[in-house]
């Protein structure tokens, strides 16, 4: 990536800038500023993930550079993160949503503002940006999402298709530990461990609390893009990556938004697209430059000249667990909706243009679900991405095609039809759609999931009828991805997917009886790509401890288990600017019984540490989950240490129904 030192505008810095909120509280913002500018629009970038030592690095290539273009770049903690005050309850809660209102409010209203604001983050930041667009603050006039959903319940890291993913807990401990850190004292001064004692008996139990919410309520409605479209009047920018766990967004936001929008899909995994792999990675900073340029300043940039949906069309190559790069080109077209399709049925044993007699049975086999990757590769671990998946192949169903006689350029989100009973009141069936290459490997094309009690909606769970026939949709994750000819497509199905995914609570046999397979077609051409990825300098650091990074799966036959062990080990680091050492480790461990796989669990082990000199903290938070029967088990603990003393403790137990 190349490096940018001198900008239009020469940038001032301010760490910390306290906003205060109509309640009293004060959030702490750090800002950059282009001098010389006159009042200039100001981009907000707004979530918990505390921007002195959190974010830093990431901010440190990205807000100078847009704030060097003729911008004001605020990085604002939200309440009870970071040097912020308050304490904070939840993800995307209303105190957080109408915060960032009156933080907008406060902005526009600086005479350094020219009174317009953009709005941008990624994941979380993302998710917050369209949450508050919906409520039309006068000042937003652009926003910036990337790696985001429209639907908290049905395309989030808690539920796929109604089935709880493994990574539900596993955020939930993510959450416990970002919460869990006090602010710097070189910021707030001797006020810090007050703070921080606020916050960490405020700490809430969210691995219980999302999995009470197993089917789509109002808690998941709250904040949800999807129940009302039409909310949202600023433009929109999505961006998402096919690594990413959450590539559906860009698609529907195009598709459903009446307010300007363009959406753009690229290779990545949940990164920023000019640090995303695999790459290419794109100049990114420049391409929102000419969003924000447009609709904040008026210019004409061409964004809106630009294909509605720029898609980076996947080669097939031979599966790799870690890529620095994927092959492919940009292409583009309106959108994906109403695509032409290649449908394909199940007929037999094999996927045919026509349909057939089909007879065939998928049973829960504990080892399904070992070559899947991670819900979104994000760099906690090695090898992140789906492996051949021949040994999950071989647990499965699959049905496969002829060899295709001509290329097929797979975008969209395809389908399948299937007609299916199981021998269980609870169970879920899991669909790949993998690519058959003349190598002999399998190479995951794109997946869904549904848990059987949803077939109806996600809004009132019916139990399953042992033995009776059911008519069911599958959507498959939005894709974009070639096959060449003579390679062949394979439908693979299994009720079951761990860790990915927790198992239902007995061992299920699907009955599959018929079935089809809905690919939708590229209809565009190959349009230009971006610029180069260009930034302003890195964050200047100093490595007290190297990152360690391990992944291994155990088999233990005397057990009869299935251990998956993964360890992200972010080392010890040293900001130069301020002096403020972090460390970060964290662990996980899944692990599925062979002969009763609904017992299967997944335990989330984070450490963090912080301290500058005699002041030293640290925190170790832990998240278990296990399958016990119709429910789930659930332990939850947070501990905190100033220098050697324990200063706080907390334990949580419960037991929750699956949904």
């Amino acid at each position: 990536m190349d490096t940018v030192t001198e900008f239009p505008f020469p940038v001032s810095e301010d760490p910390h800038v306290l906003i205060p909120l109509p309640d009293g509280t004060r959030l702490s913002a750090r800002i950059w500023r282009a001098e010389g500018a006159g009042p200039v629009p100001v981009i907000l970038e707004y979530i918990p993930y505390r921007k002195r030592d959190g974010t830093a690095v990431r901010d440190a290539l990205g807000h100078p550079y847009l704030a060097g273009h003729g911008y004001a770049c605020v990085r604002v903690d939200t309440r009870g993160n970071g040097e912020s005050e308050g304490v904070m309850h939840d993800e995307y809660t209303e105190t957080e949503l109408s915060d960032a209102c009156d933080v907008i409010a406060w902005l526009a209203a600086q005479e350094w503002c020219s009174g317009t604001v953009g709005m941008q983050g990624i994941s979380w930041g993302g998710f917050n940006s369209l949450q508050v667009a919906m409520r039309r603050p006068p000042a937003l006039k652009a926003v910036i999402t990337l790696c985001s959903t429209t639907d908290r319940y049905a395309d989030d890291i808690h539920y796929k298709g109604g089935v709880m993913l493994g990574e539900n807990p596993g955020w939930a401990a993510t959450a416990l530990s970002w919460f869990s850190v006090p602010p710097d004292p070189a910021l707030v001064g001797d006020a810090w461990r007050e703070m921080w004692q606020q916050r960490l008996e405020a700490t809430p139990d969210l691995a219980t609390r999302w999995a009470q919410h197993s089917h789509r309520d109002d808690y998941w409605k709250h904040g949800s893009v999807c129940e009302d479209w039409g909310a949202i009047e600023a433009a929109v920018l999505a961006v998402g990556g096919w690594h990413d766990g959450y590539r559906n967004t860009p698609a529907a936001l195009l598709e459903n938004l009446s307010a300007p929008c363009r959406a753009i899909v690229g290779p990545w995994n949940h990164k920023y697209p000019h640090i995303g792999v695999p790459g290419p990675q794109i100049g990114f900073l420049d391409e929102m430059l000419r969003w924000y340029d447009h609709w904040l300043k008026g210019a004409e940039t061409g964004v809106m000249d630009d294909p509605p949906y720029r898609a980076w069309m996947m080669e097939s190559i031979k599966p790799e667990v870690s890529l620095t790069t994927r092959p492919g080109d940009w292409v583009g077209q309106e959108g994906v909706a109403d695509a032409p399709t290649l449908s394909l049925h199940l007929n037999g044993d094999v996927l045919a243009d026509t349909a057939g007699t089909v007879d065939a049975l998928a049973r829960t086999e504990a080892a399904h679900g070992l070559s899947a990757g991670e819900f979104f590769p994000f760099g906690f671990g090695p090898g992140e991405l789906p492996a051949d998946q021949r040994p999950d192949d071989a647990l499965a169903l699959c049905f496969d095609s002829a060899p295709l006689e001509d290329e097929v350029q797979i975008l969209g989100a395809p389908n399948v039809r299937l007609t299916l009973s199981a021998d269980q009141t609870h169970a879920q069936v899991v669909v790949r759609l993998c690519d058959l290459r003349p190598d002999g490997t399998s190479a995951l094309i794109t997946m869904g999931m549904l848990n059987l009690r949803h077939r109806s909606g996600h809004h009132s769970p019916v139990d399953v009828t042992p033995g009776a026939a059911m008519e069911i949709n599958v959507p498959l994750d939005q894709i974009a991805y070639r096959l060449p000819k003579g390679h062949r497509l394979r439908i693979a199905i299994a009720p079951s997917y761990f860790p990915f995914a927790f198992p239902s609570p007995k061992p299920v046999t699907l009955h599959v009886t018929g079935g089809a397979l809905e690919v939708p077609l590229r209809t565009g051409a190959e349009c230009s790509g971006f610029g180069p990825p260009r930034s302003a300098p890195p964050l200047v650091t100093e490595t007290l401890a190297p990152r360690a990074e391990s992944k291994r799966i155990i088999t233990d036959h005397g057990a009869r288990t299935i251990t998956t062990e993964i360890t992200g080990d972010d080392g010890v680091y040293r900001d130069t600017t301020h002096g403020l050492e972090t460390g970060l480790c964290v662990h996980e461990t899944f692990t599925i019984p062979m002969d009763d796989p609904g017992a299967a669990s997944a335990r989330f082990h984070w450490a963090r540490s912080k301290g500058r000199g005699a002041w030293q903290v640290r925190t170790e938070c832990e998240v278990y989950q296990r399958g016990d029967g119709p429910d789930f088990a659930i332990t939850s603990w947070i501990k905190a240490w100033e220098g050697d003393a324990l200063v706080f403790e907390r334990t949580w137990g419960t037991r929750v129904p699956r949904g």
